[in-house]
């Protein structure tokens, strides 16, 4: 005759057993609601961190009990919402607060009222950066400051372009006429000129692309995006 201590603890685990296939079929249920034309390979209860691994078209992610999050490609993901929660704290903590911008050695473009701000860090060989002046031109009512930040691993002539913009008498119709129209700047490159002063400056703060975008509210973007999300990004700012 079985002692009631065994018998309790054969209870016990057909108990914790049927608990963990109840939530491994609440997640595949989660999964396939979720993403009705995956292929759900597999669905494992791991020994840690209350965590299920989730096998989809050959590809692991992981999941908590509930389903409430998934966590894939380190990237921390909110089902309900679909928010990515990972890369929300890397934004916030790539925000650069605009008043620690050194704006006095950025050369300023006022269009319109100017009442929006924005600064980008760009580089004057970067194609991406010749090719968001298009998009910057559509733009009305914002001041763009522009720090000129040469990346001469990439483009060796950037930096003595960029002094020679600098050291122009017209610093922005030399940037425009370069980036627009191909006109390389006549200037020597041997004025006081603040390039190397906003190199170490971007380093520091993490900036290696141009271009790199800083709006009113901290938020900072790399890459050429396009005029509708840079005039998204605006008023957004502009309202926060």
């Amino acid at each position: 005759m079985l002692k009631p201590i065994v018998i309790l603890a054969a209870v016990l685990l057909l108990l914790a057993g049927s608990g963990a296939r109840a939530d491994e079929a609440a997640i595949r249920k989660g999964l396939q609601s979720k993403f009705p034309q995956a292929e759900v390979q597999s669905v494992t209860k791991l020994p840690y961190m209350g965590l299920y691994e989730v096998v989809i078209s050959n590809e692991i992610l992981y999941a908590d009990e509930n389903f409430d999050y998934i966590i894939y490609d380190g990237n921390i993901i909110e089902t309900k919402t679909d928010r990515n929660l990972t890369s929300e704290r890397k934004r916030k903590i790539a925000m650069i607060p605009f008043n620690d911008l050194p704006l006095d050695l950025a050369f300023k473009r006022v269009k319109g009222k100017g009442e929006r701000k924005m600064a980008i860090f760009s580089d004057p060989d970067c194609p991406y950066c010749r090719r968001i002046e298009g998009d910057l031109a559509k733009l009305d009512n914002v001041t763009i400051y522009t720090f000129l930040f040469p990346i001469d691993s990439l483009h060796p002539q950037a930096s003595d372009k960029a002094k020679r913009i600098w050291c122009s008498t017209d610093k922005v119709k030399a940037w425009d006429d370069y980036l627009t129209k191909g006109v390389a700047p006549s200037a020597a490159p041997t004025c006081d000129n603040p390039v190397d002063k906003l190199v170490e400056f971007g380093t520091k703060r993490g900036i290696n692309a141009t271009p790199t975008l800083v709006f009113a509210n901290g938020e900072r973007v790399p890459g050429a995006i396009s005029a509708q999300q840079i005039e998204k990004l605006l008023s957004g700012a502009k309202a926060n």
